[in-house]
Protein backbone atom coordinates (compact mmCIF):
# COMPACT_ATOMS: atom_id res chain seq x y z
CA UNK A 1 0.00 0.00 0.00
CA UNK A 2 1.44 3.38 -0.91
CA UNK A 3 1.50 6.29 1.48
CA UNK A 4 -1.16 8.04 -0.62
CA UNK A 5 -3.37 4.95 -0.36
CA UNK A 6 -2.87 4.87 3.42
CA UNK A 7 -3.80 8.55 3.64
CA UNK A 8 -6.98 7.95 1.62
CA UNK A 9 -7.89 4.76 3.50
CA UNK A 10 -7.55 6.28 6.97
CA UNK A 11 -9.25 9.53 5.92
CA UNK A 12 -12.21 7.48 4.66
CA UNK A 13 -12.96 5.69 7.93
CA UNK A 14 -16.15 6.94 9.66
CA UNK A 15 -15.37 9.62 12.21
CA UNK A 16 -11.63 9.53 11.50
CA UNK A 17 -9.84 12.85 11.77
CA UNK A 18 -6.30 13.58 10.57
CA UNK A 19 -4.13 16.15 12.31
CA UNK A 20 -0.50 16.99 13.05
CA UNK A 21 -0.45 17.37 16.86
CA UNK A 22 3.28 16.63 17.00
CA UNK A 23 4.06 19.25 14.37
CA UNK A 24 4.48 19.12 10.62
CA UNK A 25 5.80 15.85 9.29
CA UNK A 26 3.72 13.39 11.28
CA UNK A 27 0.20 12.53 10.17
CA UNK A 28 -1.95 11.30 13.06
CA UNK A 29 -5.38 9.74 12.70
CA UNK A 30 -7.78 9.76 15.60
CA UNK A 31 -11.26 8.48 16.19
CA UNK A 32 -13.06 10.11 19.09
CA UNK A 33 -9.82 11.91 20.09
CA UNK A 34 -7.87 8.64 20.42
CA UNK A 35 -5.01 7.78 18.06
CA UNK A 36 -5.36 4.71 15.85
CA UNK A 37 -2.56 5.35 13.31
CA UNK A 38 0.51 7.54 12.78
CA UNK A 39 2.72 8.03 9.75
CA UNK A 40 5.60 10.33 8.94
CA UNK A 41 5.37 10.69 5.14
CA UNK A 42 8.57 9.51 3.53
CA UNK A 43 9.51 7.28 6.48
CA UNK A 44 8.22 4.15 4.78
CA UNK A 45 6.27 2.97 7.80
CA UNK A 46 2.98 3.39 9.61
CA UNK A 47 2.35 2.75 13.30
CA UNK A 48 -0.93 1.24 14.43
CA UNK A 49 -2.55 -0.66 17.26
CA UNK A 50 -3.24 -4.41 17.26
CA UNK A 51 -6.35 -5.70 19.00
CA UNK A 52 -4.25 -8.23 20.92
CA UNK A 53 -0.93 -7.10 22.45
CA UNK A 54 0.29 -10.72 22.39
CA UNK A 55 -0.31 -10.87 18.65
CA UNK A 56 1.60 -7.61 18.25
CA UNK A 57 4.55 -9.14 20.11
CA UNK A 58 4.40 -12.21 17.88
CA UNK A 59 4.46 -10.05 14.71
CA UNK A 60 7.50 -8.22 16.06
CA UNK A 61 9.28 -11.42 17.12
CA UNK A 62 8.89 -13.07 13.70
CA UNK A 63 9.97 -9.93 11.84
CA UNK A 64 6.60 -9.08 10.25
CA UNK A 65 6.47 -5.78 12.17
CA UNK A 66 8.70 -3.54 14.20
CA UNK A 67 8.25 -1.76 17.49
CA UNK A 68 6.32 1.46 17.07
CA UNK A 69 8.56 4.44 17.89
CA UNK A 70 7.37 6.28 21.01
CA UNK A 71 4.56 3.71 21.49
CA UNK A 72 6.36 0.70 22.93
CA UNK A 73 3.47 -0.83 24.87
CA UNK A 74 -0.16 -1.73 24.50
CA UNK A 75 -0.05 -3.57 21.19
CA UNK A 76 1.42 -0.85 18.98
CA UNK A 77 3.48 -1.95 15.98
CA UNK A 78 5.20 -0.31 13.00
CA UNK A 79 4.67 -1.77 9.53
CA UNK A 80 6.84 -1.09 6.50
CA UNK A 81 4.54 0.38 3.87
CA UNK A 82 6.34 -1.00 0.82
CA UNK A 83 6.72 -4.59 2.02
CA UNK A 84 3.16 -5.18 3.20
CA UNK A 85 0.46 -6.78 1.10
CA UNK A 86 -2.14 -4.04 0.45
CA UNK A 87 -4.98 -6.24 1.74
CA UNK A 88 -3.10 -7.04 4.94
CA UNK A 89 -2.24 -3.37 5.47
CA UNK A 90 -5.89 -2.40 5.01
CA UNK A 91 -6.89 -5.14 7.45
CA UNK A 92 -4.37 -3.98 10.08
CA UNK A 93 -5.43 -0.32 9.71
CA UNK A 94 -9.11 -1.26 9.98
CA UNK A 95 -8.40 -3.47 13.01
CA UNK A 96 -6.57 -0.60 14.70
CA UNK A 97 -9.47 1.76 13.98
CA UNK A 98 -12.05 -0.78 15.20
CA UNK A 99 -10.04 -1.52 18.37
CA UNK A 100 -9.73 2.13 19.31
CA UNK A 101 -13.32 2.92 18.36
CA UNK A 102 -14.61 0.03 20.51
CA UNK A 103 -12.77 1.49 23.52
CA UNK A 104 -14.71 4.76 23.26
CA UNK A 105 -17.81 5.43 25.35
CA UNK A 106 -21.01 4.37 23.57
CA UNK A 107 -22.29 7.94 23.44
CA UNK A 108 -19.15 8.96 21.52
CA UNK A 109 -19.36 5.90 19.23
CA UNK A 110 -22.94 6.82 18.37
CA UNK A 111 -21.83 10.21 17.00
CA UNK A 112 -19.32 8.66 14.60
CA UNK A 113 -21.67 6.88 12.17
Amino acid sequence: MTEDQILAFCDGLPGAARSQPFGPGTEVWKVGDKIFALMAPGSGRVSLKCADPGFAEMLISVGRAGKAPYLPRGGWIALETASQDPEEMAHRLRESYDTVRASLPRRVQATLD
